[in-house]
């Protein structure tokens, strides 16, 4: 399940440009809670420790414990606005939640076993067509990421949504699409075997 990170915050008093310039070059990256029936509530994050966080493949499934004003706040960071050059964090967006609230997030999916792929010892080559499912769940039972077996998968062989096991507490936010969640492609030189096979077929 998703981990609880604390993130220290300083409440905003000045909203405007010229503050959240006068932020980022103090080293702290400006942000906004908002979600439930309170008001958005402005503060600033350390953007030393807010990059780390960042850079983790579950940062979009962590539940961030927001230190500012007069109680802790408990969070997922929903959009991150960065600089166009950069790539620096400029703004952060983060969504109040609680023990009640249904949460859609995108869980990293995790491609296991292909050394028990058939497929993929023949040459063939995983297509990752979702890289993050969107599942509905808890605060508490937001997975950090969901594995994919591929053992026993064969070439022109695909893994459909309907033939995974979502973790405990979380179902599937689209149920109603059968998506594709990856295949095994031929590999280039079997293709042009295929191709030219076909092509001494209708000639014959």
């Amino acid at each position: 399940m998703s981990s609880h990170i604390a993130l220290k915050a300083d409440v905003r008093e000045n909203i405007g440009k010229g503050a959240s310039r006068a932020a980022r070059n103090a080293g702290q990256i400006p942000a906004v809670l908002y979600g439930g029936e309170e008001k958005p509530m402005h503060f600033v994050i350390d953007e030393i420790q807010f990059n780390k966080e960042l850079h983790q493949a579950s940062f979009y499934t962590t539940i961030f414990e927001i230190n500012a004003g007069k109680k802790k706040e408990r969070a997922l960071a929903r959009a991150v606005q960065f600089h166009p050059v950069s790539d620096r964090p400029l703004h952060v967006d983060f969504l109040r939640v609680s023990k009640d609230s249904k949460l859609t997030v995108a869980v990293p999916l995790h491609f296991i076993n292909d050394d028990k792929s058939p497929g993929i010892k023949r040459g063939g080559v995983l297509n990752i067509v979702i890289h993050n499912l969107e599942v509905l769940c808890d605060m508490d039972h937001i997975p950090d990421h969901i594995d994919i077996d591929l053992a026993g998968l064969e070439i022109h062989g695909s893994i459909q949504l309907k033939d995974i096991k979502l973790p405990a507490g979380a179902v599937a936010a689209h149920p109603d699409r059968d998506d594709t969640l990856a295949n095994i492609v031929a590999p280039t030189i079997m293709k042009q075997d295929d191709e030219t096979a076909a092509e001494g077929s209708a000639e014959a």
